[in-house]
């Protein structure tokens, strides 16, 4: 049988491991007699369950003392509201939200702050056709601004940033909010520098339904009147993550998925892991004129890799043949076009070698 490798952007591949000890903890998770799914989530086995993911995930972040970890609902787009329902309150309305706009999900970010402040952009990719982070030296901050807002790793455009920005001393020291989503885990970070990490569990994290947020506990009790209750942060940090019903088998998955990144060496040894990926099919894209990527090379995305055919002509079979090889989900995305390899934590190697020797052998067959 042909290996089957998932090169979905999200919901995405999880860890096989994973997979297997949640199909055979599904019935009975260690002895209570219940599925995770069937469990109270104020029961002594679901507390346990999420207290332990919650400590390996500081863990493995080495998220400060000072920072509360979030388990949310609604997703990343969903945060892209609650973030200004939540940051614009601090300072005098209408207060102004500073944007680097660096593509998609940047834009959806932009559209959802409009709703309840104003809005800053301080740089945008647009000009280059969003295939590169703007330079540092380029931004136009606001003095005083709630806060500024950054996508680490653009999803659909594959531009991803390499550096951790400092914008205290332009903006009178407004915290940086980084929406993670598409790479958190997969390299090393300093939580320190950001004022509020948040991302959609189901790219590199576990299933659909769970949204992690790691706030620092100063820019808690600011949420504007507007917001809910259940999407208040600090009514949810005073509760535990339990003001709301959690998305508790979510939480289960992603606490397993903590655990084996530890079994893996935690996210430095993973984040060699993925430069050896994303290197490997970099270097076959680099090196051929069938296919290119147009992301400047210093922005370019460990995790997802955009390229385009040539002659896009032949997108429907490479897409059919590819699928025939075990290779699946590789189309991008509807607005942009093209081919994409999401090639997240739980991507082997041998999944992206495969994806080589398919698309060496397509361009042999189509030259």
């Amino acid at each position: 049988m042909t290996t089957i490798y998932n090169f979905s952007a999200g919901p995405a591949v999880l860890p096989k491991e994973v997979l297997q000890q949640a199909a055979a903890e599904m019935l009975d998770w260690h002895g209570s007699g219940m599925s995770v799914m069937e469990m109270s989530h104020r029961g002594p086995e679901f507390m346990s369950i999420i207290a332990a993911a919650q400590s390996d995930l500081r863990e493995l972040l080495a998220v400060p003392d000072n920072y509360k970890i979030l388990f949310l609902q609604g997703g990343g787009l969903g945060e892209n509201a609650i973030v200004p329902m939540n940051l614009m309150g601090r300072k005098p309305q209408p207060a102004t939200a500073d944007f680097v706009h660096t593509g998609s999900w940047t834009g959806k970010s932009i559209k959802e702050a409009k709703k309840y402040g104003n809005v800053n952009i301080a740089a945008s990719g647009e000009a280059s056709g969003y295939t590169t982070v703007p330079p540092r030296d380029s931004w136009k901050l606001t003095p005083g601004a709630a806060y500024v807002h950054l996508c680490t790793n653009e999803t659909i455009d594959g531009v991803e940033y390499q550096f951790a920005p400092d914008v205290a001393a332009e903006t009178g020291g407004a915290p940086i909010v980084a929406d993670m989503s598409s790479h958190i885990l997969s390299r090393v970070i300093d939580v320190s520098k950001y004022g509020v990490i948040f991302g959609g569990a189901q790219k590199n994290i576990g299933p659909a339904g769970l949204t992690i947020v790691i706030v620092r506990e100063d820019l808690l009790g600011h949420a504007l009147p507007i917001c809910p209750s259940a999407f208040d942060w600090k009514i949810v940090a005073d509760n535990d993550s339990m003001y709301n019903t959690p998305p508790t088998y979510a939480i289960y998955i992603a606490g397993l998925v903590f655990q084996w990144l530890k079994q893996q060496g935690g996210v430095a040894a993973m984040e060699q892991k993925n430069i050896a990926k994303s290197s490997l099919l970099y270097d076959y894209l680099d090196s051929t004129d069938f296919y290119e990527n147009r992301v400047e090379k210093g922005s370019r995305s460990r995790m997802n890799v955009p390229f385009y055919l040539k002659d896009e002509n032949l997108n429907a079979a490479f897409l059919a043949e590819a699928k025939a090889n075990g290779l699946l989900q590789l189309k991008g995305h509807k607005s942009v076009g093209g081919m994409r390899a999401s090639i997240y934590n739980a991507m082997p190697i041998e999944g992206v070698q495969a994806l080589v020797s398919y698309m060496q052998e397509f361009a042999r067959k189509h030259t």
